[in-house]
């Protein structure tokens, strides 16, 4: 019985030190005699018990990294807090066990130090607009240096970028500055525009009553001639009735009759005038004799 139970413990030490379990998304080295064997991928492995052993694991998830603040000095001598952080995956398990004793460490520092170099070639204003540039050029030199460790380095990100407090207020002052700048221009510009929308209003106001003026002359014009000649229509037409009505029978003694009235009417309201003196002919038979002037001439006329 005691030897049973002794031979069960041996089978279960056995079978524990000879079955590996590998989770999804890891990778385990297994050395053998303190040697490197193979890598264990996911999934049920069978070891030697004794003889193999399991040395490293390694995830292959996307890790982040916190690289710690750092004090850089930029290109103008201004110091510049920075804080980023670092995404990496490791690619080969192998060379991450074996390629360096803390690979971990190792991105971190060279992290550091490719930031302080990238913005020590930078002027403090650049350092806030070309953070993309930044983590390009951390990237690319820790990449090419992480090869050897058996890791992939994804991103970088830049965290916080904090300068002194002095430069910080100045910048605050400097950016107030350009605000009230931009605000006094734009205050200008609006006036400008105003006045040269005022300008130009007047300016095709004037032109449009210029135009109202010069239409209502010549409508005005217009209107003047078309009196005239409807006058003139008139007054020929009337002449011509008048002509009509003389080579009427009897016609030619009306005008005699007409004429004599308006000779006796115009005596008789310059006879009424207090203030003209008339000259009465002494012989009043020479107003007949104008009269019959007259009728002569309007015969003429008439042959005519």
């Amino acid at each position: 019985m005691e030897i049973a139970i002794v031979l069960l413990i041996l089978a279960v030490i056995f079978i524990s030190r000879t079955v590996r379990i590998v989770p999804q998304q890891h990778a385990w080295v297994r050395e053998r005699l303190g040697k490197y064997h193979d890598t264990l991928t996911p999934g049920l492995n069978f070891v030697v018990p004794f003889i193999d052993k399991v040395a490293y694991k390694h995830s292959l998830k996307e890790i982040p990294l916190d690289v710690p603040s750092q004090v850089c000095i930029t290109r103008d001598n201004t110091q510049l807090q920075v804080d980023g952080i670092l995404y990496f995956q490791v690619t080969d398990a192998k060379l991450a066990s074996y390629g360096s004793s803390n690979y971990l460490m190792a991105i971190s520092q060279l992290a550091q130090t490719t930031l302080r170099s990238v913005i020590g070639k930078l002027e403090l204003d650049k350092t806030f607009e070309e953070r993309a540039t930044i983590n390009h050029s951390v990237i690319a030199a820790i990449d090419e240096a992480a090869l050897n460790w058996g890791v992939k380095v994804l991103r970088y990100e830049i965290k916080d970028l904090t300068p002194p407090k002095e430069i910080l207020h100045a910048m605050q002052s400097q950016i107030t500055a350009e605000r009230e700048k931009r605000a006094l221009i734009a205050a200008s510009e609006g006036r400008r525009q105003e006045q040269i929308n005022i300008a130009t209003g007047e300016r095709e106001a004037a032109i449009a009553r210029s135009e109202g003026e010069k239409q209502a002359d010549i409508n005005h014009a217009e209107g003047q001639a078309q009196a005239i000649t409807i006058v003139a229509e008139a007054t020929a037409k009337g002449i011509a009735f008048v002509a009509q009505a003389i080579e009427r029978p009897g016609g030619l003694q009306a005008v005699q009759l007409k004429v004599a009235e308006k000779a006796v009417e115009a005596y008789s309201k310059v006879a009424q005038d207090a203030t003209t003196t008339l000259v009465v002919p002494g012989d009043m038979s020479q107003v007949s004799t104008l009269i019959a002037s007259a009728m002569k001439m309007t015969q003429a006329t008439q042959v005519k």
